[in-house]
């Protein structure tokens, strides 16, 4: 029997089944159908709230909307966050469905085709640069344009996010420019006539270690500072990036939220005289919707196979890539699931929860302890309010994508 990760806070049963936001899992599959995902908007809006109250006032929170970008949550999310940062045109365009204002955007991200450069140059978005080709088209659109273009750097550190689940900094990457070439660009920028934006700095994704990201974060501050002060140039803002991870497998503790919000408050209180008027930001993603996720699936069928149970759903990895463990990670663990239909029932037998591709590689659950389910119940699969519905290769075998669902919204 192999563990199961910790199911996220604010969830409850109601007559014995899965609740979220209030409304039992079987009423929410009754209007949409299975599979299914469901965010709570209550759960998102409290995440932002107690990142408000741990971390410093100065600080800007924005959202990195790769983790989620259903349309409804985007609107959610809007009217939570500072900023919006993207990664595509498409991104854009979502964003501004979303009525994000074109300020609030900054859009990062290597192979930036020309229109994606144009809109973001024609609409006054910041652009975080990835290299110093990727500056020189930009300028010269910008002067097609006529217009003066809002232009940042985003810098390769020297260092990344120790015990990060993806490392985006340090050594050779295709992400950013590396440091020592960036005084030089950033004096370029400045001479071309463009709006200097300042520096976006992500060193890695996905760590429960406090001390790991007020680590990350001093050594992105003197980083900072230093080609701020090589550059010649005011820094007018420093995107620190992210880093923070949520607990998806068995034995994951929290990240403590307070220690990082008082080292970084120690941070800005010694800050060098060359970053006194910097405006500060991180950018967050599945911390912000991750754990506010549910994916829903019916069982089509329940088998035994040389005695070994299996509850086969109409989910699966086209949806929940992750939950499968072929995202990414090298040995694969079990994702926090349950019975919806029994929720807090105790467990009755080891199971595995598959799904319905014509692959060994479409587990959803493995030999994990449960109670007894039958055709027709549903399960819930957690921690997928990040990387899931749209991470995932949801045209594989043509099943078609899963509805989703945002309850307990603002917007």
């Amino acid at each position: 029997m192999k563990p199961l990760g910790p199911i996220p806070s604010g969830f409850a049963a109601i007559d014995g089944e899965l609740a979220i936001g209030g409304r039992k899992a079987s009423a929410l599959v009754a209007e949409a159908g299975t599979p299914m995902f469901v965010y709570d908007g209550a759960l998102i809006t409290a995440r932002v709230a107690a990142l408000r109250a741990a971390l410093p006032e100065r600080l800007g929170l924005h959202y990195a909307m790769k983790a989620n970008p259903y349309p409804p949550l985007l609107r959610h999310m809007a009217g939570l966050v500072d900023g919006f940062d993207i990664a595509s045109g498409g991104e854009l365009a979502m964003a501004e469905a979303a009525g994000v204002p074109a300020e609030r955007i900054s859009f990062a991200g290597p192979g930036k085709r020309d229109a994606d450069l144009e809109a973001a140059i024609i609409k006054g978005v910041t652009l975080n640069l990835e290299s110093p080709r990727e500056a020189e088209r930009a300028l010269a659109l910008a002067e097609r344009l006529g217009r003066a273009p809002k232009l940042a750097i985003r810098v390769n550190p020297d260092f990344d996010l120790k015990g990060s689940g993806m490392k985006m900094g340090g050594g050779a990457k295709p992400f950013g420019v590396d440091a020592a070439a960036v005084p030089a660009l950033v004096r370029q920028i400045i001479a071309a006539g463009a709006e200097w934006r300042g520096f976006h700095i992500y060193a890695g994704s996905q760590t429960l270690d406090a001390a790991a990201i007020a680590d990350m974060q001093a050594a992105t501050i003197a980083l900072a500072a230093r080609l701020a002060e090589e550059s010649g140039a005011p820094l007018p803002a420093c995107n620190l990036g992210g880093g923070f991870g949520i607990p998806y497998f068995p034995g994951d503790v929290p990240l403590d939220l307070g220690a990082v919000g008082a080292a970084l408050g120690a941070q800005f209180a010694a800050l060098p005289e060359v970053l006194l008027q910097t405006a500060f930001c991180i950018e967050l993603g599945r911390y912000l919707v991750g754990e506010a996720g549910v994916y829903l699936a019916r069982i089509i069928d329940r088998k035994e196979s040389h005695g070994e149970i299996f509850l086969v759903t109409d989910g699966g990895l086209h949806h929940q890539l992750a939950a499968s463990g072929n995202f990414g990670t090298v040995v694969r663990r079990n994702y926090p699931s349950a019975i919806a239909t029994k929720f807090g029932a105790a467990p009755e037998e080891e199971a595995s929860i598959v799904g319905c591709l014509c692959t060994p590689l479409d587990r959803l659950a493995d030999r994990g302890a449960f109670p007894r389910a039958e055709e027709g119940d549903l399960v819930a699969v957690f921690c997928a309010g990040a990387y899931g519905a749209s991470a995932s290769p949801v045209n594989f075998l043509g099943h078609g994508p899963a509805a989703e669902c945002l309850v307990n919204a603002t917007s």
